[in-house]
């Protein structure tokens, strides 16, 4: 089974071209959704989470994540060991998902694809992009958050300039159905 990774900067919308290929039939798996899971209920990497970043990671015994995010985004170091202590049981949890999917591919959508050689994994890779601006305000009208915030997290990510030469695929996404006929046409590629 093959593996499309698809990535993008906050806010570019992956999780929205992620639904398009869904409704094409194709098994999708969301990589920060299962980590969240997985930091929230697997209790080695919660008491590896809390060695690392203490006891306020948890607030009644459920991950505190903008705590998390405050630290670890302001603190590249932390984010590292984090990444170090999350990304191989996602992997291990992805492989086990991957194994119990039927079709051609499924596609793993990661915010850091790239950043942390996961493409290098995949048999293709999409990347979604779309204006910075755009990207903040769709942030801001999804999150609660602050645009300093927004850019903080973005700066935690390669810009589009650094991924798109990696990229297999890029779509563009700014209007819904335009992204619409990019994600139809990927698709054929990849099946055909």
């Amino acid at each position: 089974m093959k593996v499309v990774g698809l990535t993008g900067g906050i806010g570019s919308g992956k999780s929205t071209i992620a639904k398009m290929f869904e409704h094409l039939g194709v098994a999708v798996y969301i990589a920060d959704d299962e980590a969240k899971e997985l930091m929230n209920t697997d209790r080695s990497i919660r008491n590896q989470i809390i060695s690392l970043l203490g006891e306020e990671s948890y607030r009644d015994g459920v991950l505190n994540r903008p705590f998390i995010a405050n630290v670890v985004f302001n603190d590249k170091s932390k984010l590292e060991k984090l990444n170090a202590i999350v990304h191989p049981a996602v992997g291990r949890h992805f492989e086990n998902w991957k194994s119990k999917q039927v079709g051609g591919y499924v596609i793993k959508e990661v915010a850091i694809l790239f950043e942390n050689d996961g493409h290098k994994q995949c048999d293709y890779t999409i990347l979604v992009v779309a204006p910075l601006e755009l990207r903040i305000s769709r942030v801001l009208a999804r999150d609660k958050t602050t645009r300093e915030q927004v850019l903080s997290r973005a700066d935690n990510q390669w810009d589009d300039d650094q991924k798109t030469p990696l990229a297999d695929f890029v779509i563009h996404n700014m209007d819904l159905e335009d992204s619409e006929k990019q994600v139809y046409k990927i698709h054929q590629q990849i099946t055909s």
